[in-house]
C-alpha cells in the first residue's frame, strides 16, 4: 500500500523559510540517519542543540548520504556537505533544529484533529498506549511511540502527525521544570491529563512535591479555556494542581481515582495474575472493564475513559479496548524463558526502562501476583532509582518494606544508592550487591532455576536493560552447555 504524501519539498521550503529547487513528496519524516524509511525526508539535526538529550554531541550532516542510500528522497540541512552542492533533494535553512519546530506548527495549524496531551510522574507512557487503544475505536489515532516525549520527541510526533488523522495523542516528560510549557504549547491539546505526583527527578525540585506538580500543571499552559484537564484526585498535591486550572481559566476540571470526590472513581477493584478486573463510576455511570496490569493501571485506565468522555464518545464502547493493553517495552512486559523444563519456565518482568519510588512498589505489587513455578522463587533485581537527590538513600532503603509485603525471596541489587537497600534487607533475602549492572549481570543468571520470576527494575541511566539481556541470552546458554555434556558423554 503506498503511503500518502505528508510533505513536499516546496511546502517543507514554505513553513521553514528555506531554499530549494526540489520538487519531491516526503511520505515521513526522520531525525535519525538508522531510522529512515524509503520515502522520508531526512531532518539533519546538530544534537548540540539538545544538550540535555545526547551526549557526546553529534551533527546530522554527516549522514545525509547514509539517509539517502536507505531511500530518503530530501534533507533538511543548514550547511552544505561537500558534495552536495548543487542537489535538488536538499533544503537549506538557517537551523535545522528551528525548521523541525516549524512543520509541527504547520502541522498543528492546519490540523483538525482532536489533541491529547499526557504528563505525570509515572505512568504517561502506558496511559499514552491506553489513550490510543480507546481512541482508536472511534477514528484514525496518531500516537507518540517509544521515548519521543521531550523536547525532540513531541515536535518530531507532531510533524510526523498524518493531514487525514482523527486524534493525536502526545506523551509530554520533564527532568526539570519550564521542559512541559513549550511542549504544550506547540501541542495546544484540547484534553490533557496529568496521571500522577510523585517524588521522581525531586532532586530538581527545591520544593520538592510541589515544585513537580507546578512543573507537570505546565500542561495547562498549551490547554485551550474550553479544554478539559484530567487530574489525579489521589496526589497529596491534588489541591495545588486544580488551582493551577482554574487559574488558567480551564472550563472543564475532571479528576480521577479512589477519592470519594473524584469524577471517575473505582468502585470495587479485583487483582489477579490474569488481569485486574475494576467497576468504576464515571460521572454517576456503572462502567466495569478488565486490564491485563494492576490497580495502578487501571487508576490510569480511569483518565482515560475520562478523555473519552470529554472527547464527545461513549465510553461503554471504548472500555473494553482496555483489555488489549499490553505493557510497553521495558515497563513491565512479561516473557517466559525456558532453561532445561519447558513447562516450568522461568517468568521475566522487564521494568528496566525507568524507576522512581512509586512506580517500584506499584511493580512489587504486580510481581506479588504472579505465583513462582515449582521450585521456584520471586527475585528482584533492581538498580539505582536515580535524580532523588538528598532523598535517594532513605527513598531506596525503604523499599525493604514492600518487598516483604510482595513476599520477595531475593533481592539483587547494584549502584550506590541501592546500597541502603541492600544493607536494609533481611539477610535472608539479601541475593548479591553488585556496583554496576554489568558485574550484577555476570552473576545473577547462574543464581536462577525454573520455576523462578524474576524483576529487573532500575531507572534507564542504570542500564539494567544489561541484565535483561543477560537473562534473555540464558536459554540458549543453557542448550549449548547441555548440547556440549551430551556430546561428551557420548565421547566417553
Amino acid at each position: 500500500m503506498t503511503k500518502p504524501t505528508l510533505w513536499t519539498a516546496t511546502d517543507i521550503a514554505r513553513v521553514t523559510d528555506g531554499k530549494t529547487s526540489g520538487t519531491w513528496h516526503a511520505t515521513g519524516i526522520a531525525t535519525d540517519s538508522r531510522l529512515v524509511e524509503a520515502g522520508d525526508v531526512f531532518i539533519a539535526i546538530r544534537t548540540d542543540d539538545f544538550p540535555s538529550l545526547y551526549a557526546p554531541s553529534a551533527d546530522g550532516h554527516k549522514y545525509i548520504q547514509a539517509a539517502f542510500d536507505k531511500g530518503a528522497v530530501g534533507a533538511i540541512v543548514q550547511t552544505i556537505p561537500p558534495g552536495f552542492e548543487n542537489d535538488v533533494r536538499l533544503v537549506i535553512v538557517k537551523s535545522t533544529h528551528d525548521a523541525l519546530l516549524d512543520i509541527a506548527r504547520a502541522t498543528r495549524s492546519a490540523s483538525g484533529a482532536k489533541h491529547i496531551a499526557v504528563t505525570g510522574s509515572v505512568g504517561k507512557t502506558s496511559t499514552r498506549d491506553m489513550l490510543a487503544l480507546c481512541f482508536g475505536a472511534f477514528g484514525k489515532t496518531h500516537a507518540s511511540i517509544k521515548n519521543h516525549n521531550n523536547e525532540l520527541g513531541v515536535p518530531f510526533t507532531l510533524a510526523q502527525m498524518p493531514h487525514n488523522t482523527d486524534y493525536g495523542i502526545f506523551e509530554m516528560g520533564m527532568n526539570h521544570g519550564g521542559e512541559i510549557a513549550p511542549l504544550s504549547q506547540l501541542v495546544k491539546p484540547d484534553i490533557a491529563i496529568i496521571t500522577s505526583i510523585a517524588p521522581a527527578h525531586i532532586e530538581h525540585f527545591a520544593n520538592g512535591l510541589d515544585g513537580i506538580a507546578d512543573a507537570k500543571a505546565e500542561i495547562i499552559t498549551g490547554l485551550a479555556k474550553t479544554g478539559t484537564i484530567i487530574l489525579p484526585r489521589d496526589a497529596e498535591p491534588y489541591t495545588r494542581l486544580l488551582a493551577a486550572a482554574r487559574t488558567a481559566g480551564i472550563q472543564h476540571i475532571w479528576s480521577f481515582g479512589e477519592h470519594a470526590d473524584a469524577d471517575a472513581r473505582i468502585i470495587d477493584c479485583i487483582e489477579a495474575r490474569n488481569g485486574t478486573r475494576i467497576t468504576a463510576s464515571v460521572f454517576g455511570q456503572t462502567i466495569d472493564f478488565t486490564i491485563p496490569a494492576g490497580k495502578h493501571q487501571a487508576l490510569n485506565a480511569l483518565a482515560v475513559l475520562l478523555a473519552i468522555r470529554a472527547g464527545g464518545m461513549d465510553i461503554q464502547k471504548a472500555a473494553p479496548k482496555l483489555a488489549q493493553f499490553a505493557p510497553p517495552e521495558g515497563r513491565g512486559r512479561e516473557e517466559k524463558l525456558n532453561i532445561g523444563d519447558a513447562e516450568n519456565p522461568i517468568v521475566l518482568i522487564d521494568e528496566s526502562y525507568n524507576a522512581s519510588p512509586a512506580a517500584m512498589k506499584a511493580a512489587f505489587r504486580v510481581m506479588a501476583l504472579i505465583d513462582p513455578g515449582r521450585g521456584g522463587r520471586r527475585i528482584a533485581i533492581l538498580g539505582d532509582m536515580l535524580e532523588l537527590g538528598a532523598h535517594g538513600p532513605k527513598l531506596h532503603a525503604d523499599l525493604a518494606l514492600p518487598l516483604r509485603a510482595a513476599n520477595v525471596d531475593l533481592v539483587y541489587t547494584c549502584g550506590t544508592l541501592m546500597k541502603n537497600l541492600h544493607d536494609a534487607l533481611p539477610a535472608n533475602t539479601r541475593g548479591a550487591h553488585r556496583d554496576t549492572s554489568a558485574e550484577l549481570a555476570q552473576i545473577v543468571p547462574d543464581v536462577l532455576v525454573p520455576g523462578d520470576v524474576v524483576m529487573v527494575k532500575g531507572s534507564h541511566g542504570s542500564k539494567m536493560d544489561v541484565v535483561v539481556e543477560a537473562l534473555r541470552a540464558l536459554p540458549a546458554r543453557k542448550a549449548a552447555t547441555a548440547q556440549d555434556q551430551g556430546t561428551n558423554r557420548h565421547a566417553l
